[in-house]
């Protein structure tokens, strides 16, 4: 090392050097257990100082994680993609195997599931500079709603095998925040209770079964509810090869038929609120195999507030929904877990908003996981955007507060991204913004 005197930069040369190494030091394996007295015996007492500093901050992120790893607190997550492993130990930890394994599940070889996030790659944003966007408005409006944030909640059956409060958990936290969910016909919580835990009523999503009389049944409640939208899944017309639930129930040592119980539908839904005090000892199929647009007509007659059809790929489907009522379209291969198409809603996006011609709203689920992917739907033409998994990953891992810390983190995201676009709200976001990758 060169003897002094040394000019300015050879000085900042060294002292970043040196407080690297300290760094490296601080982080290192080997130290772990040790204490900052032991470790700090051992260095020259100028170096103390700022060991001491990189050693605290070092430290103080590792306290965020457990010796796995794995974040130990909502508020220790810096991205959503952080809950999944969170969910996946605590539902290890459950012994239950087979519920990470339905909710991570595509179907075959998760071609589709994997294509709705990594088509996102396909697009990039074009940003904008010099514009004041120190104050973003982030509300959307559908159906004379005000939503605080475009990002919604899909609908995810059986949550209470990620939290005993299944949705009513989901709605605290979404009420907090001011978005909006859809819930599943087969949530083990009730439309009635998710819409008081709301504090104003969500969507319905409605799983048709093969008898009208239940299907109406369902309809009636979720209305009676207060619920001012009936989302009709479309994409689960077939059965589904879910591979990767299948072999996480080889792992599963619990006895499955405390809450699945083989046999009669009636069996499969005794522990679905929605269905309770209905008869459904003549149903057969919960999907409504065998739907085509009649039924589409039937329903419309029946639904007193707006009908919204999720599943909707084609720009075909999109204008044959319009002559049959829909009051909107939800772009959705089920989360990747209805068809092993390989094709992304992302990527279809555009044609089915076209189609529409924004004569109603056209909403969008499917692999979203960032703030980014959020604008980029928006840009393309979506009214509002949809997450499962994520939310799913937060109640698992942390209940109500999981869910919530996953909306902050997709809300700041999204946020910040429009600054740097310069949309100051949501209609300033147009394709203007989005371009090809």
């Amino acid at each position: 090392m060169k003897s002094p005197p040394y000019n300015g930069e050879e000085v900042m040369t060294n002292i970043i050097a040196r407080r690297n190494f300290l760094k490296f030091i601080a982080g290192s394996p080997l130290v772990a257990g040790a204490s900052f007295a032991s470790i700090a015996s051992l260095l020259p007492s100028g170096s103390r100082e700022a060991f001491a500093q990189s050693y605290d901050v070092l430290r103080g992120s590792r306290r965020a994680l457990g010796p796995d790893g794995v974040i130990t607190a909502p508020g220790d997550a810096l991205d959503v993609f952080e809950f999944e492993p969170a969910a996946k130990k605590a539902l290890l930890s459950q012994g239950a195997p087979a519920h990470f394994g339905y909710l991570q599940s595509g179907v075959d070889g998760n071609v589709t599931r994997d294509a709705n996030h990594t088509a996102y790659a396909n697009y990039n944003i074009r940003v904008k500079r010099l514009i004041d966007a120190r104050k973003v408005d982030t509300s959307v409006k559908i159906f004379g709603e005000t939503w605080a944030s475009p990002i919604f909640l899909c609908p995810v059956s059986s949550l209470g095998a990620f939290n005993p409060e299944a949705g009513v958990a989901v709605a605290r936290a979404v009420s907090k925040r001011k978005h909006q969910m859809i819930l599943s016909t087969v949530d083990n919580a009730s439309i009635a209770d998710v819409n008081k835990a709301h504090g104003s009523p969500a969507w319905f999503m409605l799983y048709p079964t093969d008898d009208w009389n239940v299907t109406k049944a369902l309809v009636q409640r979720a209305e009676s509810a207060g619920s001012p939208a009936i989302v009709l899944t479309v994409d689960r017309q077939g059965g589904r090869n879910t591979e990767d639930m299948f072999l996480a129930r080889r792992l599963d040592k619990r006895d499955c038929t405390v809450c699945h119980q083989p046999g009669a539908f009636a069996n499969e839904v005794t522990r679905k609120a929605n269905f309770f005090g209905l008869d459904v000892s003549k149903v057969t199929n919960l999907y409504g195999t065998g739907m085509t647009w009649d039924f589409i007509d039937r329903l419309r007659a029946i639904v007193k507030g707006k009908l919204v059809l999720k599943g909707i790929m084609t720009q075909e489907d999109a204008k044959e929904s319009l002559r049959h009522g829909a009051d909107g379209l939800i772009v959705s291969n089920h989360g990747g877990r209805a068809e092993e198409s390989g094709q992304a809603t992302i990527g279809v996006l555009v044609e089915v908003v076209d189609a529409v011609g924004g004569r109603i709203p056209v909403l969008i689920d499917g692999g979203v996981r960032r703030g980014t992917d959020v604008l980029k739907a928006l840009g393309l033409g979506a009214t509002a955007v949809g997450i499962g998994r994520p939310y799913v990953w937060g109640l698992a891992a942390f209940g109500e507060a999981g869910v919530d810390r996953v909306l902050e983190i997709m809300d700041n995201e999204f946020t910040t991204i429009m600054r740097q676009v310069g949309a100051l709200n949501i209609s300033k976001i147009t394709r203007d913004h989005v371009t090809r990758a």
